[in-house]
């Protein structure tokens, strides 16, 4: 049995889960509202302020179904009660961010400034000129938001320089002078 997958999804007060016949999970939280359908073969049940998710079968698919379900429906609790976050770091010589209105301008090296909408889900703080922090209720979509601003400038080996996750720990790499 999936250890993930058999542990049960405590909901806390404020959020609201609705399982429909066709699998579709809601969940209606104090940050928003999310919605996901799970696959059909794995069973969604609510008992009170727990949710349990259940497999068919010990079959390769329904086990490796079942850890995923529900590791989707607790990201989603999780999403509409505290949210998700990213933060980034820029690193280099004259690289900086800043927010104007709903925009990320970022100057990161190139002639011209690298320019991110904010989304309706998606918000954007810049505390400090090297510092930016992606925020949202939908894990998966905080998590691409993230990488397609650490695609605009990905940190190089040598020195360091680019966008890199605030926890991401770049290898780096000598120098041509280093072989002597």
């Amino acid at each position: 049995m999936s250890r993930i997958g058999r542990t049960p999804i405590t909901v806390p007060a404020g959020v609201e889960i609705d399982v429909s016949e066709t699998n579709v999970v809601k969940v209606k939280g104090p940050k928003g509202t999310l919605e996901r359908t799970i696959n059909p073969e794995i069973t969604v049940s609510v008992d009170g302020a727990v949710i349990h998710i259940t497999r068919p079968s010990d079959m390769p698919r329904h086990r490796s179904l079942h850890g995923l379900s529900r590791s989707l429906v607790n990201n989603m609790v999780v999403g509409v009660t505290d949210g998700f976050k990213k933060e980034l770091d820029i690193s280099g010589v004259g690289f900086r961010a800043i927010k104007e209105g709903k925009r990320l301008v970022m100057n990161l090296g190139f002639s011209h400034q690298v320019i991110v909408e904010e989304t309706d889900s998606i918000s954007i703080e810049v505390p400090a000129p090297n510092k930016v922090i992606i925020s949202g209720i939908d894990k998966q979509e905080v998590g691409q938001f993230a990488a397609d601003i650490r695609k605009k400038r990905p940190p190089e080996p040598y020195k360091g320089k680019g966008v890199k996750y605030a926890n991401e720990v770049v290898r780096r790499k000598e120098g041509k002078t280093g072989a002597k």
